[in-house]
């Protein structure tokens, strides 16, 4: 089957920062850094190159021009950390023509492998957490020595806010703002609450003044981002109590607000949220302001209540049941994608069912897809036992993407006829006689090369579709 990107969700393999000279014009040192896996991790590495850039680290895109290479890497699934694995394996053969150059390992893998990547296999010269990150040039400096530099120390405060970003897109409309770090949901397939550790939020003054910033050069979409974006709280713990009585509290919705008053011109995104903490507050900011876009990702994950239970989740189907329903009615032209994992632990043909059951319900315009990959430390490791075979997982999860494929043609087939408002993202990959841009709803949409440009809004009329891109003009 062939994959779509609005329905099958690859871990984004490789993707490199441009080339950024570093700002002590004197020095010739060069850093390469390579990103896989979620959203975090890419903006992670803009937050990593901003830090060596200020030790006079020039990016490169040719690793054969670096002094340091550093792999951001990623533990959600198997496949993502055997990918990584592989490009190490590459790596320590370029290190063998260049002895002098230092191989770094980032990120969710960092903690959980130091020992074996250091050590047993000897893949890398240094591993640093996702809270280490300020520690590289120190690192490095180590490693100068002869020494194998680890530090993955979990921190309870660190959020990088005054570190403002290297973009990874140099000269892109479209940015991640990272407002909070770490999870405190502790969902038994997850590794995340053990390699980024717990939630703390940034300063509602400091995400707002980053937007600012990034309007001002010329972005026009950013994504707020966080493990579970709708727990965001500001001078408040996590049991509703104020820290300091002299300090305004922001929940979620309130720092949507704000973010959403920087410019009317500057579209707001946000991922991930969890269905236990979405309250209808931050639906009724979303349909006031017209930038905050009409879009939410939902993971759902499984369509029973029991698996939920198992998946500690948090909620009952009817429960996300219900939230579905509130964003209806608020947001009456909402776009929703989902989560879902097939073959998770004890899962019967039954709750399969109910799975596919539940999409019939929502009718998801997008939805990412994965079998059931069983992760060290995790609750489901100890608890569960990895007991549907991989057959099994692959049949159903066959079943699930089908069922969800033509969901996604039905949702394009809906906007035929429709005026969509589009940000223009730049050329079409397959033509350059086509321009390319998202809707506020998240559907991309192709349209014929006008007297447009890269950031400009413009009104495209929905003539024809695919189950993954929407086609049409320009309205005159």
């Amino acid at each position: 089957m062939q994959k779509d990107e609005n329905v099958i969700l690859e871990d984004r393999q490789g993707e490199v920062l441009d080339s950024l000279p570093a700002q002590n014009n004197k020095a010739t040192k060069k850093l390469y850094i390579e990103s896989y896996g979620c959203q975090m991790n890419f903006s992670d590495s803009e937050v990593v190159a901003s830090i060596m850039n200020k030790n006079g680290y020039a990016t490169t895109r040719n690793i054969d021009d670096a002094n340091v290479v550093l792999i951001n890497t990623c533990s959600i699934r198997d496949n993502a950390e055997k990918r990584v694995r592989n490009r190490l394996t590459e790596f320590k053969k370029k290190k063998s023509d260049n002895p002098d150059m230092v191989v770094g390992i980032l990120g969710c893998m960092a903690e959980r492998l130091k020992k074996s990547l250091l050590e047993q296999e000897k893949l890398v010269d240094l591993v640093a957490g996702p809270d280490a990150y300020r520690d590289l040039p120190n690192l490095i400096d180590e490693v100068g020595t002869g020494q194998k530099a680890v530090n993955v120390l979990l921190s309870r405060d660190e959020t990088y806010a005054d570190i403002s970003p290297v973009r990874l897109d140099k000269g892109g409309i479209s940015a991640f703002v990272t407002i909070m770090r770490g999870c405190d949901n502790m969902c038994s397939f997850c590794v995340v609450p053990f390699t980024r550790g717990r939630e703390r939020s940034r300063s509602p003054e400091t995400i707002v003044n980053e937007c600012h910033d990034l309007f001002q050069n010329g972005y026009r979409e950013v994504t707020l981002l966080g493990q579970n974006v709708d727990s965001y709280r500001w001078n408040i713990t996590n049991k509703g109590q104020i820290k300091n009585p002299d300090v305004p509290t922001v929940n979620f919705a309130q720092l949507l607000e704000r973010v959403a008053q920087v410019s009317p011109d500057l579209r707001v995104r946000f991922s991930t949220s969890h269905p236990k903490d979405m309250t209808d507050d931050v639906l009724y900011a979303m349909a006031k302001y017209e930038n905050l876009c009409n879009y939410i990702h939902l993971p759902v994950q499984s369509g029973n209540s029991d698996v939920l239970k198992r998946m500690n989740r948090g909620y009952s189907r009817e429960w996300y049941l219900d939230r579905i329903k509130a964003i209806h009615k608020i947001i009456p032209d909402c776009a929703i994608s989902t989560d879902i994992i097939s073959g998770f632990c004890g899962e019967t043909d039954f709750e399969h069912l109910e799975t596919l059951s539940l999409m019939d319900e929502v009718k998801y315009d997008f939805a990412y897809m994965f079998k059931y990959s069983e992760r060290p430390k995790t609750l489901a490791e100890r608890k569960f036992e990895d007991d549907i075979p991989e057959d099994v997982k692959s049949k159903r999860l066959s079943e699930i993407i089908e069922k969800q494929l033509g969901f996604a043609l039905k949702s394009n087939q809906s906007r035929i006829g429709k005026v969509e408002k589009v940000l223009v993202e730049g050329e079409s990959k397959r033509s350059s006689e086509m321009l390319c841009g998202r809707t506020s709803r998240n559907s991309m949409v192709v349209f014929p090369r006008s007297n447009v440009k890269k950031g400009d809004y413009v009104l495209v009329k929905i003539t024809d579709c695919t189950s993954a891109t929407l086609m049409g003009e320009i309205s005159k």
